[in-house]
């Protein structure tokens, strides 16, 4: 199943622009969300589509998205019963997304039923098959958070075995904070596509609830794939300029993990 999605990976060309997917939870009203994918959508690869702007503004904000010529990840992290989600991830697909996410939690049940049931529609239609990830543990939440809430185990322990069902569950990646891709490379293989959220740069944020964060640079060595950016660059003087500051960092760090690999 794995090498289905290997074909994305190459088709990323080592391009950094690809690489950056913009979170795209902001504005008053959806043409104020548009005007930020108008500006960016030359700056970025991808816009991510969460719980907030697809609450706010439904199916329409990812169609209008996509009018534009841009690509979405729909950031839903569904979880519920196999069926439920099999359900809401075949009316995602039928959005055009070209990523989506469920969370790990659900079980490998859950997590292998959506990956055959997205696999049978894109089949059947003739379309791509979109990049399925399952959510392991939110950057938000530490050791402490954890054992708070009656798991064993630290953090990466929990990581790495929700990575490791996902991928035997089919899923084609993860997201996942930077300081756990180098375990995750490790135990799930190159061709495990790893999307880590919670990049920050030199910029201090007020309020900021990420706690195992990195820089873009540190992340894309380390072995992200994609890497999610929402406040570093929305906070920008000139969000565009910040963007493309944050491409030149991930082409940096392509250059430095080529060199390690000799």
């Amino acid at each position: 199943m794995l090498r289905e999605y290997s074909q994305v990976k190459e088709n990323l060309n080592e391009n950094a622009k690809k690489r950056l997917i913009f979170a795209l939870d902001i504005g008053e009203d959806i043409d104020g969300v548009l005007k930020w994918a108008g500006l960016l959508k030359d700056h970025v690869g991808m816009f991510k589509v969460g719980k907030e702007a697809f609450t706010s503004y439904g199916p329409e904000i990812v169609s209008r998205i996509r009018k534009m010529g841009g690509k979405v990840f729909l950031d839903l992290k569904f979880h519920d019963i196999p069926n439920t989600v099999c359900r809401a991830a075949e009316s995602a697909v039928k959005l055009g997304v070209s990523m989506f996410n469920i969370h790990a939690l659900g079980g490998k049940k859950m997590m292998e039923e959506t990956v055959t049931s997205i696999k049978k529609m894109a089949e059947q239609s003739g379309a791509s098959m979109p990049v399925i990830l399952a959510v392991t543990v939110l950057t938000s939440l530490g050791d402490d958070d954890l054992e708070m809430l009656g798991f064993n185990g630290t953090t990466e322990e929990i990581v790495l075995n929700l990575a490791r069902t996902a991928r035997d569950a089919g899923v084609s990646g993860v997201v996942a904070s930077a300081r756990d891709v180098t375990s995750i490379r490790e135990a799930c293989g190159e061709d495990f596509i790893i999307v880590t959220p919670g990049i920050r740069g030199g910029m201090k944020i007020a309020g900021d609830d990420q706690k195992r964060t990195l820089t873009p640079k540190e992340a894309i060595k380390m072995g992200a794939d994609f890497i999610v950016v929402g406040r570093p660059i929305i906070m920008a003087d000139d969000p565009a300029r910040a963007a493309d500051e944050i491409c030149k960092e991930i082409s940096e760090g392509l250059d430095n993990r080529r060199k390690a690999k000799g």
